[in-house]
């Protein structure tokens, strides 16, 4: 007789401490990014910051690589979090299982958490917004940058992570 298998990672139900954690995580990157509660910060650095990761390599992750021709920012951000969280920190080393795992489930996930469809280069998929700097081109940005963290915190918590949240605090006075 074959043993019962545990379901899929995605298919079981979260807990409810695990569903607030990727609210917290979709949250605390929304408020980074919007610039409403804190100033505002690009979309990787608010994923970065969302998983208490340094910044500095995040920035040029800026509009799909500063120049808008690149990936979206939030797409290379999710994978970034996930590989500093997941991968071997021997140079030498190959890729985790952990990783290859997380990225599989995050790869599957992001199109249809995001609303994406078709092309990630951002000067496509920002190309609808006449004003780039207007507040229509901003929301959405906003909501792709948010979704993409909750993704990431259910990704980690779904395959056993620790999902290292850094929620926002709202500055005083």
């Amino acid at each position: 007789m074959s043993k019962p298998t545990a379901a899929p990672a995605w298919e079981r139900p979260l807990e409810p401490e695990e569903r607030g954690l990727i609210e917290t995580a979709r949250e605390a990157c929304r408020l980074r990014y919007e610039g409403v509660v804190v100033p505002h910060r690009s979309c990787g650095i608010a994923l970065a910051e969302t998983f208490g990761l340094p910044t500095p390599p995040y920035q040029s992750l800026r509009k799909g690589g500063l120049l808008g021709r690149g990936e979206c920012g939030t797409a290379v951000a999710g994978r970034l979090v996930l590989g500093e969280l997941l991968g071997d920190p021997d140079p030498g080393g190959g890729a985790t299982p952990a990783l290859r795992e997380a990225i599989s489930a995050y790869e599957t996930h992001w199109d249809v958490r995001t609303g994406v469809v078709g092309s990630r280069v951002c000067n496509e998929l920002t190309r609808p917004f006449v004003e780039f700097r207007g507040p229509a081109r901003a929301s959405f940005c906003t909501d792709l940058a948010a979704e993409t963290a909750a993704l990431v915190a259910e990704v980690l918590i779904r395959h056993g992570h620790h999902c290292p949240v850094v929620p926002v605090v709202a500055p005083r006075g």
